[in-house]
């Protein structure tokens, strides 16, 4: 036999019951109900459901048959009109038999019933009982210590340690207590955070805020239920705001039906480790705005720490805690704000009811069966959390989201220091942000005084330029005046061009013999007069040839011949130009070749 697919709707007075048999032969089927009990047959496809609530025969009941979609819709009367069902999305537990729906044990210890029974119990205390350590004779046998959901596993990583470094971070768990466990964790914590890594993100979070305003699919939900509770002040199932896909309610149906045999230690122990499996969750969901990659299955199960270290809380606040110091220490983004965030959106869903935390547990099981490694984890908790969900009470949901919404966590339960570290770098960013403004504040005085410069340059140039202005009005007004300079001017002029050279090798000094000009004018003239042209090139061509002086009568050998500036000559004695140029300085006269060169010799020593 085949178990068909199938959904539950109710409304005040009517169940709904729609079953999906394609290929079924519609002419023969069966349908039989009473009470809590519902049963169906079409060939080959079989179904029977327990139902939350009583429904009754009498007469308005109705059933159709679409053959283009191949569904039955059969609607069911109920017993006490505006009775409200609940769980009806619950699919794994609907289909399991009467007889097993209560998670009693069969054998059980006289009088330690009402401990055991969860069913009975009107307040919920989330704190464990703790009970003092007692030093016991050692034991012969090697104990196995047990971990997984509800602590009914051991021994599994005996057989699979192929596996074992891949999926959890603690080595043999089997002979590790949990408070080893525990001491271990906390040590590879302590050694994996990184303090630049942390305040990288804490002042570099643009990210993460992004991030942060991401509304994942049960913040609308939630926002929807509290409107309409609002509006009608009454309780409302919540599968009109959390709605199962297909393939949800296939996997649902694929569950094998189980009862869990729990005491109030461990029922504590799962409680408080679904929330823990429920945070990494949120986190991953919230960072990747509820996209999967190859980093999802890794994120929620080093993020929680029941599935990575095989943890067994005792507190929600170590459930907060060790959450916190994790999203510290290994994802990408490790910030604060989002183990807070984190931290509300696990509130939510859990006040929302158990059909968003099966939906949740359903995309895990989901994440973890496509990941190699991590399908083990699906074996050891998330599968029993998936079926052990479904037959939860809400209040039980409710009262734990009302505890965990009264526990506070701070940076400093982390235990990182985060405070003082945030502190230190606030310090080391003031200090860098002064030290660049002190830099602005040079980089800004360094042009103005460069402009300062410039100016003095200019004004430098401009007084310079008007005395050459001046200088060249000077010789203007001197060559207008040379027209009255007398024609022995002329003479003097081709005279002063030629360089004057000392018998002996020696440059004419002020005692010289030049001539004079006594005029002031003429003076003035021959400093400012230019050199013809020709007699120019012609000197500069003779400049190149070697000069060689004759010996003089009296033995002495002439040195190297100096050549004597034009300037000089003129302004060494100008008052000698009065004097007989018939004196004792015989002067040489200019020749009519090409290369002419005029020597001043003279054989009276004494007027040197």
């Amino acid at each position: 036999m085949l178990t068909p697919a199938f959904e539950l709707t109710q409304d005040p007075d009517f169940l709904t019951i729609i079953i999906k048999v394609p290929y079924a032969r519609a002419s023969e089927f069966d349908v039989y109900f009473e009470g809590e009990d519902f049963k169906f047959y079409a060939k080959p496809y079989f179904l029977r459901l327990t139902l939350p609530g009583r429904i009754v025969e009498d007469g308005r009941e109705k059933a159709s048959y679409n053959t283009d979609k191949g569904t039955f819709t059969i609607r069911l009367p109920k017993e006490i009109p505006g009775q409200y069902f609940e769980g009806l999305d619950m699919l794994t537990s609907l289909l399991a038999p009467k007889k097993s729906r209560s998670a009693k044990p069969l054998v059980e210890e006289i009088g330690a019933s009402a401990d055991l029974s969860e069913e009975e119990e009107e307040g919920f205390d989330w704190e464990i009982e703790q009970i003092p350590y007692k030093e016991g004779a050692e034991s012969t046998l090697p104990l196995q210590y047990r971990y997984g959901f509800g602590n009914l596993r051991s021994g599994v990583f005996q057989r699979l340690q192929d596996e074992l470094s891949d999926v959890i971070d603690i080595k043999d768990p089997d002979e590790t207590p949990v408070d080893e466990r525990r001491r271990k964790r906390l040590a590879a914590e302590a050694a994996k955070f990184e303090p630049d890594h942390y305040l990288a993100d804490f002042f570099e979070d643009e990210a993460i805020q992004h991030v942060l305003k991401y509304k994942p699919w049960w913040a609308d939900a939630h926002k929807k239920m509290i409107a309409l509770q609002g509006e009608t002040h009454e309780e409302h199932d919540t599968h009109t705001f959390v709605v199962f896909s297909e393939e949800e309610r296939e996997q649902l149906r694929k569950f094998t039906n189980k009862s869990y045999l729990l005491d109030k230690r461990s029922r504590h122990h799962v409680y408080l480790g679904l929330i823990d499996i429920l945070l990494a969750y949120c986190y991953e969901i919230r960072v990747n705005e509820g996209d999967k990659n190859v980093e999802s299955s890794w994120n929620i199960r080093k993020l929680s720490a029941t599935l990575c270290w095989l943890e067994s809380f005792t507190s929600i606040h170590d459930v907060l805690v060790s959450f916190g110091r994790r999203v510290l220490c290994y994802p990408l983004h490790r910030h604060f704000g989002l183990v807070t965030r984190a931290f509300s959106d696990t509130v939510l869903i859990l006040q929302l009811g158990k059909a968003a935390v099966l939906k949740c547990l359903l995309d895990i099981h989901k994440t973890f069966r496509e990941n190699d490694p991590a399908y083990i984890l699906n074996d050891l908790f998330i599968t029993d959390y998936c079926i052990w969900i479904q037959k939860t009470k809400s209040k039980k949901l409710a009262a734990l989201s009302e505890s965990l919404q009264k526990t506070t966590l701070t940076k400093s339960h982390i235990g990182f220091e985060l405070e003082e570290l945030e502190a230190a770098a606030v310090l080391v960013q003031e200090e860098e942000s002064m030290l660049k403004a002190a830099g602005t504040v040079s980089k800004q005085q360094l042009p103005s005084s460069e402009l300062e410069t410039s100016d003095s340059e200019e004004s430098s140039s401009t007084s310079s330029s008007e005395t050459e202005g001046s200088d060249s009005d000077e010789r203007e007004s001197s060559t207008s005046e040379d027209g009255e300079i007398n024609s022995l001017q002329g003479t003097l002029q081709e005279e002063r061009t030629a360089p004057l050279i000392d018998c002996n090798g020696l440059r004419q000094g002020t005692n010289t013999s030049t001539f004079e000009v006594s005029d002031e004018k003429s003076k003035v003239s021959l400093q400012s007069t230019s050199v013809p042209g020709k007699l120019v090139e012609e000197l500069e061509k003779q400049m190149h040839t070697a000069i060689r002086i004759s010996e003089q009568p009296e033995g002495l050998a002439t040195a190297s011949c100096i050549l004597q500036e034009q300037e000089e000559n003129c302004l060494s004695e100008p008052d000698r130009f009065s004097k007989d140029t018939t004196g004792k300085g015989n002067f040489l006269e200019v020749s009519s070749k090409t290369n002419p060169l005029l020597f001043l010799c003279s054989t009276n020593e004494d007027e040197y």
